[in-house]
């Protein structure tokens, strides 16, 4: 591959000198003739011959890192394998918080974060028991919610919730709707989740005053959208190229409605150092989506994903200031035995311009904790990720001597057993 580098000729200069003394005026109902011109008549061009090897398999996109902030432009290869790992401690590239959530008879749960704000945490449990717990950022308990039913002010499972602080709305998302509570509960309106009658958005998150931004997977050419807080229609459609869209699932051939995926999030949707990363699984190209609505390409795959049988897809976990996370999940699986979706874990380091395999270990253990990467969601431009530290693994590791001084250990002396998760933010560095 050649690049083609071409140079505007300063102050209108070099070969063709213009004056600047006039102006013009373009009619653009007119249809002009037109001209045939040689580049090279008004612009200084250049060859690059960009190198290629196994590591520099790229599509040759140029960047300009001035619109897409830290986010650099790289290209990965589905089908490595890195057998050799890098240990990290996530301390030393992340900042961590630790919540504990309190307990108490009305607030027994099992700490599956909905959303985080500046004031307020929202936290259901895994059963889907329509119970929402409202708490403090200290994690002092405040309310319990539970408008679970089929009434028109009710929600049939609260899969989503997200949080607007600044109007103090909380915005539930079942199947197929959307309902507008206060931070207290009461019902304030609600809307459908699309403008047609398919299901629901699988990821949505706060985008400004007016608008929610969301991932719809069932969607089979625009899967990302903006929609309005006030009655959820489409403000915006967010479209990202591709020819086929593909599905990181199986389907029986015995049975239409047995379907299996994978374990944890795909992460189609990230909020990233104040814009958003979109990742769409039909397309060879992960995109930056910023304030001006531009999508500067940031990661592209190879091969494509339209050439594979069976496919593997690219999923992004936690983009930090030095490394990315993610892994290629081959989409694939034996029904027989009920396995499959083998995963190859990588990671990108920025400052060695390198892919690697990673192990992350907690820090503030004296021990080798492991953190997975896979196992948490985002929440926000602030909290990259979240974990539940269990009660009785805390309790344990103290028993032991396993914590280091520090907040964590602090927690975990006050803890009993049966308390609530002790909730772990995973956040940006300031």
């Amino acid at each position: 591959m050649v690049i083609i580098l071409s140079a505007v000729m300063a102050a209108c200069g070099g070969r063709n000198k213009q004056s600047t003394d006039t102006s013009n005026t373009v009619d653009v109902t007119v249809n002009y003739p037109e001209k045939e011109l040689t580049v090279q008549d008004s612009m200084d061009v250049e060859y690059i011959r960009l190198e290629t090897n196994n590591d520099f398999l790229n599509q040759g996109i140029v960047q300009d890192n001035r619109q897409a902030g830290s986010v650099d432009f790289i290209t990965v290869d589905v089908r490595r394998s890195y057998s050799s790992r890098k240990e990290l401690l996530l301390q030393d590239f992340m900042d961590v918080e630790y919540i504990a959530l309190e307990t108490n008879d009305d607030f027994l749960n099992q700490g599956v974060v909905l959303d985080i704000g500046k004031e307020i945490i929202l936290v259901r449990n895994r059963i889907y028991d329509g119970d929402i717990f409202v708490y403090d950022r200290t994690g002092q308990a405040l309310r319990k919610i539970n408008h679970q039913g089929q009434g028109p002010k009710e929600y049939l499972r609260a899969y989503r919730a997200i949080m607007d602080e600044d109007k103090g709305e909380i915005f539930v998302c079942d199947a197929f709707k959307v309902l507008v509570y206060d931070l207290y509960g009461e019902f304030k309106r609600s809307f459908p989740q699309k403008e047609d009658t398919g299901g629901g958005y699988l990821f949505i998150f706060n985008y400004d005053r007016d608008n929610l931004i969301c991932y719809d997977h069932f969607n089979e050419v625009i899967a990302f959208v903006l929609i309005s807080k006030q009655d959820g229609h489409i403000t915006k459609e967010i479209k990202i190229p591709f020819k086929e869209k593909k599905r990181l699932r199986q389907v029986s051939g015995n049975d239409p409605w047995d379907i299996v995926g994978p374990s944890g999030s795909d992460n189609s949707l990230i909020p990233y150092n104040g814009n958003w990363i979109l990742s769409e699984f039909s397309s060879d190209t992960v995109y930056a989506f910023l304030q001006d609505y531009s999508l500067p390409p940031i990661i592209a795959r190879t091969p494509s994903i339209q050439s594979m049988d069976p496919e593997v897809m690219l999923v992004l976990r936690l983009l930090s200031d030095r490394y990315y996370f993610m892994e290629a999940i081959r989409n694939e699986y034996n029904w027989n035995t009920r396995s499959g979706f083998p995963r190859t874990f990588m990671m990108y380091d920025k400052q060695e311009n390198a892919f690697l395999g990673y192990i992350v270990y907690n820090g503030d253990y004296s021990t080798q904790k492991e953190i997975y990467m896979n196992a948490g969601r985002p929440v926000n431009h602030e909290i990259a990720s979240w974990q539940p530290l269990e009660a009785h693994h805390l309790v344990e590791s103290y028993r032991k001597g396993e914590l280091k001084d520090g907040k964590l250990k602090e927690i975990a002396a006050t803890l009993d057993e049966e308390d609530n998760p002790v909730i772990m933010l995973i956040k940006h560095r300031k």
